[in-house]
């Protein structure tokens, strides 16, 4: 049976620019406060442009004994470059980087999906443990 995950690319973010970064403490307090960042293109740029760019990131928290993950934001760039006089003469280009806080109560992982409006939907993970 094809699922809808059969679309979600993976990969190393040191040698690919679509993949998400995720980046924060690899070990939290139960019920403590957190940033979380979230960003594309950390060690090779993922280009900007009204032609090839990332046009949104998705965070979801799993919890180790849950049956579901629940969605903790869902971030959206809508500025490359667009204006009335062309592509890329706009005075606006967001850049795909985005830092959230929150806390959780159990061990569990992080998933962020990002989308490449040219080359699909990325996923990364990060596991983060609660003492």
């Amino acid at each position: 049976m094809n699922g809808f995950s059969q679309h979600l690319q993976q990969a190393d973010w040191k040698k690919e620019k679509h993949a998400p970064v995720i980046e924060c403490p690899d070990q939290v307090k139960a019920e403590d406060l957190f940033d979380v960042k979230i960003g594309i293109g950390k060690e090779i740029g993922h280009p900007n442009t009204t032609e090839h760019h990332i046009s949104w990131v998705t965070l979801y928290f799993h919890p180790d004994n849950g049956k579901f993950p629940y969605q903790l934001g869902r971030f959206e760039f809508t500025a490359h470059g667009e204006h009335a006089s062309g592509p890329n003469n706009g005075p606006a280009y967001t850049h795909p980087q985005v830092t959230t806080t929150f806390k959780i109560n159990e061990s569990g992982t992080l998933y962020a999906l990002s989308f490449c409006n040219i080359h699909g939907m990325w996923e990364s993970s990060k596991e983060v443990k609660v003492s």
